[in-house]
């Protein structure tokens, strides 16, 4: 069992920058691969980044590639997204999700935390 919590959001004008945290509880976390994914209001969730449970590996969205970056740091059981050059189209509700090893099905998710960007 892996529990999430997700913290960070807020409110950020246009071009600002915000960094998410989620911490994890149980003692596996490193097994897991690391996903961060969001929902605007009235839409699908959808995929923003992704980070191998060794942190080797990352993957993004198009629509974020080259302005947020996902890490994590194993010792401390925390998984990192550090989100620059917002847009008003980055706000959503931000959720993490962890995956059992190199698996692409998320098995658990966080309560998510809001980000709002304002123009």
């Amino acid at each position: 069992q892996v529990q999430l919590v997700e913290s960070g959001g807020g409110l950020v004008q246009a071009g600002g920058s915000l960094r998410l945290s989620c911490a994890a509880s149980g003692r596996t976390f490193s097994s897991y691969a690391m996903g961060w994914f969001r929902q605007a209001p009235g839409k699908e969730r959808e995929f923003v980044a992704r980070i191998s449970w060794r942190g080797g590996i990352t993957s993004y969205a198009d629509s974020v590639k080259g302005r947020f970056t996902i890490s994590r740091d194993n010792a401390k059981n925390t998984v990192y997204l550090q989100m620059n050059s917002l847009k008003p189209e980055d706000t959503a509700v931000y959720y993490c999700a962890a995956a059992y090893g190199s698996s692409w099905s998320y098995d658990y998710w966080g309560q998510g935390t809001q980000v709002t960007v304002s123009s």
